[in-house]
């Protein structure tokens, strides 16, 4: 079918979930291919980056109510196969709904839209790793040849860029910073940094000055 052969184990795992009894699959809308389509809703797949879909979702959206689906691995075991010797370990990494911000960032305003929502899903996953020494020099020879679905531990839906501000704004004080909203979100200051500019451009907060060189937020009245 149309663009399943660029689609990942976890992809094609995700789609299938999704995909209801009826729905369709890889529908072409004009120049673009949807996952799944479900009546006058559009279920699109997406796991990596939001860069992607600047033009995509727009076109969508003209036409259908649409969900973004996009995993965030809450736990993750690595497994690394060489000479047909698997080894497995956990990852010290733990994914947080807070890291959707680290996508966010490509497209803040699409949340504006009433018929747009994103379903932020924390899973159970491994992730294959096969060793050659060619293509994976920065990874000391490991490439990443997959991710795979273990199970899916919660489905977040967010609806718009206040539902996100809301699971932060109880914890922070009037005027705050970038440092803040990592600290209250327990991720780092870079993605602090991200939810502050969506939380700007979205019209949910404003800069009112400085600290240093760190701008200093506060709510939008």
């Amino acid at each position: 079918m149309i663009g399943t052969l660029n689609e990942g184990p976890l992809h094609q795992a995700l789609k299938a979930l999704y995909a209801r009894p009826g729905s369709q699959q890889e529908v072409s809308i004009d120049d673009f291919v949807a996952d799944v389509v479900d009546g006058n809703q559009i279920i699109e797949i997406q796991t990596r980056g939001f860069g992607a879909l600047k033009k995509k979702l727009p076109v969508f959206l003209s036409t259908h109510r649409v969900k973004l689906v996009h995993p965030i691995a809450q736990t993750r075991t690595i497994v690394k196969v060489q000479n047909d010797a698997e080894t497995r370990r956990v990852s010290p990494k733990h994914g947080s709904p807070f890291d959707i911000f680290a996508e966010l960032v490509y497209i803040p305003k699409i949340l504006n839209d009433p018929n747009f929502e994103i379903d932020v899903v924390l899973i159970e996953e491994d992730e294959h790793r096969e060793y050659d020494g060619r293509r994976g020099r920065r990874k000391r020879g490991w490439v990443t040849t997959g991710r795979h679905l273990v199970r899916v531990v919660e489905v977040v839906t967010v609806g718009s860029m206040e539902d996100l501000f809301g699971r932060v704004d109880t914890d922070l004080t009037v005027t705050f910073t970038s440092a803040d909203l990592g600290h209250v979100m327990k991720r780092p200051r870079s993605l602090g940094q991200k939810a502050a500019y969506c939380f700007r451009v979205a019209g949910l907060t404003r800069v009112c000055g400085k600290n240093g060189n760190e701008l200093v937020y506060e709510k939008s009245k």
